[in-house]
């Protein structure tokens, strides 16, 4: 079992993430310019999974403007795929969300990444819309994810199920 931390993006991992987001969108990716800008916006939090070796294994994204979240980026190194490690930076994020009384999330994700889509359902987004020809490489649709307000009870119970069920990975937050 891999003991994992999250811990706050900064610019001495800019290098790190942008080699992940080159390996996970080989054809249409993030600048470093746009990491380094996203670390400079007030708006913005950004965390990453680092292993015991200080290695990145994956990273979120989040903007928080007034009572919505938008999680504006998520990624795992392709070799750490299917270890919780979206899962465990999903519950970091919603949990700034309840720090901040955040009361919506939303996101947009490609219409062809079910995994994705499929993490994002197990945290009660739904469907909202689609943005056609969103994303520039391919044209591809994204799909307008949403949540009901997080501080429902529904959204809640599943939320802190999620949280039990993960507790499986060993996990240190330093932030």
């Amino acid at each position: 079992m891999q003991k994992v931390k999250i811990v706050k993006m900064t610019s001495d991992d800019v290098d790190e993430v942008f080699h992940i987001e080159e390996l996970i969108h080989p054809n249409h990716h993030w600048s470093k310019n746009s990491f380094y800008n996203e670390l400079g916006n007030k708006l913005a939090s950004y965390w990453c999974v680092k292993n015991e070796e200080d290695k990145i294994l994956a990273f979120i994204g989040v903007w928080q403007i007034f009572e919505e979240a938008h999680i504006t980026t998520l990624g795992t190194h392709p070799d750490f795929r299917r270890c919780q490690l979206a899962q465990i930076l999903m519950i970091k994020a919603i949990e700034e969300c309840y720090n901040n009384m955040i009361k919506y999330i939303t996101l947009e994700v490609r219409e062809s990444n079910l995994p994705a889509i499929n993490l994002y359902k197990k945290f009660l987004f739904e469907s909202i819309g689609v943005r056609k020809n969103y994303y520039q490489d391919n044209s591809e649709n994204a799909i307008i994810m949403f949540t009901q307000n997080i501080w429902y009870d529904t959204f809640k119970n599943n939320f802190n199920k999620i949280k039990d069920e993960i507790k499986k990975v060993s996990v240190s937050y330093d932030c």
